[in-house]
């Protein structure tokens, strides 16, 4: 189940509760637990000491940028999510910007609209990808322009 220590067993620890109903309009910067049902409108961040968390419920919105350890969510978020540890993305989670995540756990139903870039220590590029040259356009017009160049040369050949 979203949001549960699967070693403990235990949901995480809530120190702040935004309400439903409540609307905050400003940045928003917390330690331990932040719930949220109601609305944020500006960013939201917390210590990086990977046991603060932001749960956002199905009621809840966030339009700013997020900068958490870790973030359940099953609520609207308009704008990037950056999780140094975790999230979890529940079923009724609608993301609108890039999520930069360390692990990820996302439910069927959930919707992210924008990348998903994996960060951490276990993010390494592809040794293929960083190895392999960048093409380089001019030679390829060079390229086409010869091929169509030869080809225009045979077809005179064939008429003649």
């Amino acid at each position: 189940m979203f949001g549960w220590n699967k070693k403990t067993g235990k949901l995480p620890k809530i120190d702040t509760v935004i309400g439903k109903g409540t609307e905050v309009r400003g940045d928003v910067h917390f330690q331990g637990g932040l719930h949220v049902d109601g609305r944020v409108l500006g960013a939201i961040s917390a210590e990086q000491d990977d046991k603060s968390t932001l749960v956002l419920s199905e009621l809840g919105e966030i339009h700013g940028d997020i900068h958490v350890p870790n973030a359940v969510l099953n609520g609207e978020v308009q704008g990037d999510v950056h999780a140094s540890n975790r999230v979890e993305l529940a079923s009724k989670a609608s993301i609108n910007g890039t999520v930069y995540y360390r692990f990820l756990e996302m439910m069927m139903g959930s919707v992210v609209n924008g990348q998903l870039v994996r960060t951490g220590e276990e993010a390494e590029p592809a040794a293929d990808q960083a190895a392999s040259p960048r093409p380089n356009p001019a030679q390829d017009e060079q390229a086409a322009g010869a091929g169509a160049a030869a080809a225009e040369k045979k077809l005179r050949q064939v008429h003649s």
